[in-house]
């Protein structure tokens, strides 16, 4: 489920996904999303036309504009588990849950206003690109596909579990067979219209995901006249918790998770790699920051939406014996709250046409996340670190399909495997470890002027490892999977301390590298300031 903006929001009902049940197949549901799915294969016909080479594959040729590529950035970054989970995260903690809805939204003022422009000037198809433009190429981009692949191992399992049991609580599918169709729709897309495809997909899923909160939302605020004060004190009235649900703090206990858990939030959104990946799909620096603002101004709404969405939820769905099996227990767990609500304010058509964006929504995360991954693999590690930048625009497209393929293979295996585990900390480890590795590599080669490529690569390792270690250490692995009676690591969160690991690793062994190497890192630059603040010569090759 989880996902990009995503999934830690599963963390306040992470267990109670594995648990649902097959229901009676909802035709309308499975009507609207066959729909959908026949569209966008004809859009991706479309764009296999159009995807000759790899700068096609991976940036759309840059001809995305930037209210277009906002569109998607929100699609990609409204996902499934922002939609179901954050709304469950509200339905069950109340005021807290908009703790998932802060964090994910102020990490973009940090892409918008340090990132976005330069990445744009710098790169080319990936993240590495940027971080290896005054570096030694191979360790930073082993640094690069290695954190990129974590991230979206993660992210992939845990959106192809979310994927499964969606499916199997709506369409009356297996769970097997559920993760297998999502498996091969994502690659059909990927595989033959890549970037191209993968927008204009994200691009329909916003609007359609947008549509569909709005009118909920507004068919929960009509049912109290519009007026927010009145929702919330009903609310108030009929949860479990009273007075409770309207005061922060009954979330994370302690202050140290609540800053880890913000930080792994907002700084992890800055250095998702499929998030990042988008700045190259538009023609110039300007676009790159116009679709930031596009994508915070739909992500912000959304956000607002899905507030109203879990107080509508506690109201409207919570005292409706139709959706409930046991009083304050829902049919297939607490993340189905919106889908429920879906039905009470909308009926059948509507409960069909939510079920259907919110198999769309995983679908199309899904293939940006393998998009990240495939290029990661054919750019970074086959065309610059095995063939040392030999490699023709078509070798490396047919690496980036073969991996694709294997990826999507991996993921729908993982997904199978995974079908009862708790997938909350798979997901928020994908946005510890962004935050821990992936940012403060991009951060400091972006703006510190003595960072090297033995400090950019060590501490970029030490962060990933450090957020990787510290999350199996915690309750959420160390407890919940391997049963053992306590935690090692006792915070919700490890990012204060692997994020921490990771910006000083890079700052020491930067400031005692004194290798012929790091001179040639530290003049470098400037050429780099230059480039990444003006755009001069940005559309040739990445490194120098």
């Amino acid at each position: 489920m989880a996902m990009a903006g995503a999934g830690s929001a599963a963390w306040a009902a992470g267990d109670s996904l594995g648990q649902t049940v097959k229901q009676a197949t909802n035709w309308t549901a499975i009507l609207m999303f066959g729909a959908f799915v026949i569209f966008t294969l004809f859009i991706t016909k479309w764009a296999a036309a159009k995807t000759k080479s790899a700068s096609d594959f991976y940036t759309a040729g840059g001809g995305i504009t930037g209210f277009q590529n906002g569109m998607a950035i929100a699609g990609d970054y409204m996902s499934a588990a922002s939609f179901l989970g954050i709304s469950a995260a509200v339905y069950l903690n109340g005021y807290d849950g908009l703790i998932y809805s802060i964090g994910f939204l102020v990490g973009w003022p940090v892409l918008t206003f340090l990132m976005a422009e330069r990445l744009r000037n710098l790169g080319r198809f990936t993240f590495a690109d940027v971080a290896a433009y005054r570096f030694a190429q191979q360790p930073i981009r082993i640094f690069a596909a290695s954190g990129t692949l974590v991230v979206v191992a993660f992210y992939l399992i845990a959106q192809m579990v979310g994927a499964g049991q969606l499916i199997k609580l709506l369409f009356g599918l297996e769970y097997w067979m559920a993760v297998i169709i999502v498996g091969t729709l994502m690659m059909i897309y990927v595989l033959f219209g890549g970037m191209t495809a993968t927008t204009w997909v994200q691009i329909i899923k916003a609007i359609m995901l947008l549509g569909g909160a709005s009118f909920m939302s507004f068919m929960v605020l009509l049912k109290f006249n519009f007026s927010p004060e009145a929702l919330f004190a009903k609310a108030v009235e009929v949860h479990a918790k009273k007075d409770a649900i309207m005061a922060p703090g009954g979330f994370i206990k302690d202050p140290i998770s609540a800053i880890s858990f913000g930080m792994a939030l907002m700084f992890g959104t800055a250095g998702l790699p499929h998030i990042l990946m988008r700045f190259f799909t538009v023609p110039s620096a300007k676009e790159a920051r116009k679709s930031v603002l596009w994508a915070t101004t739909w992500i912000a709404y959304f956000y607002l939406l899905t507030f109203i969405i879990g107080f509508g939820a506690i109201v409207l769905v919570s005292t409706n014996p139709q959706f409930t099996e046991s009083p304050g227990k829902l049919f297939g767990g607490d993340n189905m709250a919106a889908v429920h609500l879906a039905s009470a304010v909308g009926g059948n058509v509507f409960l069909g046409f939510i079920s259907a964006v919110a198999f769309a929504t995983i679908l199309a995360v899904v293939a940006g996340l393998t998009l990240s991954g495939a290029s990661a693999v054919s750019h970074d590690l086959y065309s610059v670190v095995i063939r040392k930048g030999t490699a023709t625009s078509l070798e490396e497209l047919k690496v980036s399909r073969i991996t694709t393929v294997a990826l999507g293979i991996i993921a729908v295996i993982l997904g199978i495997v995974f079908e009862r585990q708790n997938i909350a900390f798979m997901v928020s480890l994908a946005f510890a470890v962004a935050a821990s590795a992936t940012f403060p590599v991009l951060f400091m080669s972006v703006l510190w002027p003595n960072c090297t490529t033995r400090g950019a690569t060590v501490g970029g390792f030490l962060g990933l490892l450090t957020a990787v270690v510290l999350t199996v250490l915690s309750k959420s692995v160390w407890v919940d999977v391997f049963h053992n009676a306590s935690a090692i690591f006792p915070y919700t969160s490890p990012a204060l301390f692997s994020m921490t690991a990771g910006f000083v690793g890079i700052w020491l062994f930067s400031i005692t590298d004194n290798s012929a190497r790091a001179q040639l890192d530290r003049e470098g630059y400037e050429a780099m300031k230059v480039r990444s603040e003006t755009g001069i010569g940005a559309s040739g090759a990445s490194g120098h």
